[in-house]
């Protein structure tokens, strides 16, 4: 196997990353603002602003699900246990000692076991905390008598829903500090805005990007 700088990460995938981004940053934000964590805007605004951005963020999921299955690239999400625990205890430990990291991306698989079981546990746990207690929470402002809620009730859900956006936090902080680490901050977002990174390609995956998909190669 030999090292080449090939396309990682697709088009859709970068806009839907940075899209992302700002809208989990601008909930956040008028997120805090609604429990009145801070007073930079007013509270109207800020819940108008907070459903606004939930609901186009809401799309921009049920997009990117949709995506993720039509063109295979959910398979880079399934988590595996072949170096998990050398890359935990990497981050846990080796990382402060300087070591290299032990995992190296390949085409069939652009994320490290634990980013991979990360990423899934967020998309199948967390995220869909958010909708459920988000849209349950709209439902019952908006007047909807649904008895299940209701029982509930709406300081329950709101509560849930705070708790699941805490836990989108943490991972927006481990995210970014991770970021830190390894040769460069640069160097970690590159990918995600030229869409290029170096990968371990076998021959054989060499040959056939190289005959059938030569732009996804960078010479």
């Amino acid at each position: 196997m030999a090292m080449h700088n090939i396309q990682v990460f697709r088009l859709f995938e970068r806009i839907w990353h940075w899209s992302q981004v700002a809208l989990i940053f601008t909930l956040l934000f008028t997120g805090f603002g609604v429990h009145g964590a801070h007073h930079l805007i007013d509270y109207q605004t800020a819940c108008c602003l907070h459903t606004f951005a939930a609901l186009i963020l809401l799309a921009l999921w049920a997009f990117a699900t949709f995506w993720l299955f039509t063109t295979g690239e959910w398979r880079h999400y399934l988590p595996t246990n072949k170096n998990l625990i050398q890359v935990a205890r990497f981050y846990a430990f080796d990382i402060f000692k300087g070591k290299r990291h032990p995992y190296i991306k390949t085409l069939r698989r652009k994320h490290n076991p634990l980013q991979a079981l990360t990423y899934l546990l967020v998309k199948i746990v967390i995220f869909p905390a958010i909708w459920i207690t988000g849209i349950a929470y709209l439902l019952i402002s908006f007047g909807f008598k649904i008895s299940l809620l209701e029982n509930i009730g709406l300081e329950s859900i709101a509560d849930l829903h705070s708790i699941a956006a805490i836990a989108i936090l943490a991972f927006v902080i481990a995210h970014v500090y991770l970021l830190t680490t390894g040769h460069s901050f640069i160097g970690h977002v590159k990918p995600m805005i030229t869409g290029y990174d170096d990968v371990d390609l076998t021959e054989e995956e060499y040959a056939y990007l190289k005959a059938d998909e030569p732009r996804k190669l960078k010479e």
